[in-house]
């Protein structure tokens, strides 16, 4: 990992929170002028550090009800690329994991409803040749959702 000083803890920080605050606001904040933090965002996103800048959006607000996890396994190698090809092409799919334990891969995705889970399962996910086997757990509530990094202390 690149070495971090406190100033840039300090900027990733307020850039997690809310990265549209003015530069100027960011450098009030941290006791820094303006062009340093300029210098630094740049500098940490040319390390990969910072990887960019989004939107976050409320999947409520957009109809985007159906939160669930899905577990999908296989034995034979080759299904994996025919695998990852699929879900790469999925919007629903937010995220994919190839995890430890019994399973190959784990997929969050986010949907209005069962009825369009139960579609992207026919279409997307069960029509993938070798897959053996899926187990879904649908969200109830989040009672925490983030998506703000612990900046690890200095050494």
């Amino acid at each position: 990992m690149a070495l971090l000083d406190e100033i840039d803890r300090k900027l990733l920080a307020l850039l997690q929170e809310d990265d549209r605050v003015p530069v100027v606001e960011l450098g009030k904040a941290i006791g820094v002028a303006p062009s340093t933090l300029n210098d630094r965002i740049r500098r940490l996103v040319k390390q990969g550090i910072i990887t960019g800048f989004h939107a976050q959006l409320s999947a409520e607000k957009l109809g985007l009800d159906l939160l669930a996890y899905v577990f999908v396994g296989w034995s034979e190698p080759a299904t994996e690329k025919l695998f990852l090809a699929r879900i790469a092409a999925a919007p629903e799919v937010l995220e994919c994991h190839h995890v430890t334990g019994a399973w190959n891969y784990l997929m969050k995705v986010r949907l209005k409803t069962t009825r369009d889970l139960e579609s992207f399962f026919s279409n997307v996910v069960k029509d993938v040749p070798g897959l053996q086997r899926t187990e879904t757990l649908i969200v109830l509530s989040s009672p925490k959702d983030t998506h703000v990094l612990q900046v690890p202390p200095r050494r």
